[in-house]
């Protein structure tokens, strides 16, 4: 019988979905991302907004899972509990890098750049579109804290039920909103056969964008 690193060692996947050449990539990586978002919009991937968040702790690397909610011209936007890990990572190294992969489509994105708070404004509308449970949620969670036991969150969150009865909008808690990464380099990786993988890197050079390609 296998030993199971030698299980591991085993699995493979031969990437035959797809390719990236240069005649059809572009010049502009906002416009090959919301191309290949609204792609996996269209796949079978269960929540194509998901990312990897990297931040830097301790100078280590500090990674976990999140939700894209918003794309504009300035960066990629998401929202947190500014107290979180993540947030007092971020404050104090600004920096971070955001990885997509959309296993269906064989493809991954990765993006490196600044971090900045979105605007208080931005941030309040994010949040009263939000789902009413999860309002009630950011103000229960001191999130990345140590709680003793699942009861304290189910115990809080009976009490601000019973505290936002009547009130509507349910205010933002000043310790959450949004961030904005803000992109010097994307790359893109289109899984081929053989593992000789496109990918293009875009990197942000003032006010233009160069494109090179990668070797696999």
């Amino acid at each position: 019988m296998k030993n199971k690193d030698e299980q591991l060692s085993g699995m493979r996947v031969n990437y035959t979905k797809g390719q990236l050449l240069e005649s059809e990539a572009g010049m502009e990586p906002f416009a090959l991302f919301h191309q290949w978002m609204q792609e996996a919009k269209e796949s079978e991937v269960k929540e194509p907004n998901a990312f990897t968040l990297s931040t830097i702790k301790n100078q280590k690397p500090s990674a976990r899972i999140l939700l894209l909610k918003g794309l504009d011209d300035a960066g990629f936007v998401f929202f947190s509990n500014y107290l979180s890990h993540k947030g007092e990572e971020m404050a104090q190294n600004p920096v971070a890098a955001i990885t997509f992969f959309w296993d269906h489509m064989e493809r991954q994105v990765r993006i490196e750049g600044q971090i900045e708070k979105v605007s208080e404004e931005e941030s309040i509308q994010y949040f009263n579109s939000r789902p009413r449970g999860s309002q009630i949620g950011a103000w229960v969670s001191n999130q990345s804290s140590v709680i003793h036991s699942r009861a304290v969150l189910e115990e809080k969150n009976a009490l601000l039920e019973e505290k936002f009865r009547e009130v509507n909008p349910i205010p933002k808690p000043p310790y959450w909103g949004g961030y904005r990464l803000l992109p010097e380099s994307i790359e893109f990786w289109q899984g081929r056969p053989s593992r000789l993988h496109d990918r293009l890197i875009y990197t942000k050079k003032e006010n233009y964008w160069i494109r090179e390609r990668l070797s696999p």
